[in-house]
């Protein structure tokens, strides 16, 4: 959830830090697209990278603050993916910052559903429903790579919220608009190390 303080110019070296943060991680996503497209043979263009915990700098009433996003992302830098479980849709949005609230939503939107369960609860959950081979299949036709058992359960589709309600939640309070529905067909989380 975005929040601003007004706490800024905060200690510098804690600032560079974090602004050192973010460019490792854009640069880490990069390299993982870039790697992806080389094990399935394809190349492409980076037209989105939205980060989803980081502080910005926004001026509000005339004043400086720092908008602190925790799981959101900015609705000032174009269309934003918000993505599903790996067994739901995600979707392309085009923010709307409405003209007479431009910062009604902290110039924010949902970075994703969100988690309904945390990490540990969901094997105890799941175990006893769901083989692992059942969790590489999802709903929709896709599959999922992850050779780690906890992460299988850990990440599966039940620990989410519904997106399709968060994304329509947006659309309703006038936030945004639905430009495209995606479905997932690989989802990629890791390797065993044995096979590196």
């Amino acid at each position: 959830m975005p929040g601003w303080t007004r706490k800024a110019a905060a200690d510098r070296p804690n600032l560079r830090a974090h602004d050192g943060a973010v460019r490792w991680a854009i640069a880490n996503r990069a390299l993982i697209a870039h790697r992806m497209g080389g094990l399935i043979g394809a190349s492409g263009t980076r037209v989105l990278d939205a980060c989803h915990n980081h502080v910005e700098a926004q001026e509000q009433d005339g004043r400086r603050c720092w908008l602190h996003r925790k799981g959101a992302t900015s609705a000032t830098v174009g269309p934003v993916v918000i993505p599903g479980s790996r067994g739901a849709w995600s979707y392309l949005v085009a923010p709307v910052l409405p003209p007479d609230q431009p910062d009604r939503g902290l110039f924010s939107l949902a970075h994703g559903a969100g988690r309904k369960f945390s990490r540990g609860e969901m094997k105890g959950r799941l175990r006893e429903r769901f083989s692992l081979d059942q969790l590489t299949r999802t709903e929709l036709g896709s599959r999922v790579i992850c050779e780690d058992r906890d992460l299988l359960y850990e990440e599966a589709p039940q620990a989410y919220k519904n997106v399709d309600v968060v994304v329509q939640d947006l659309v309703d309070a006038g936030l945004a608009r639905i430009a495209a529905v995606l479905r997932p067909l690989l989802t990629y989380k890791t390797r065993s190390r044995e096979r590196e």
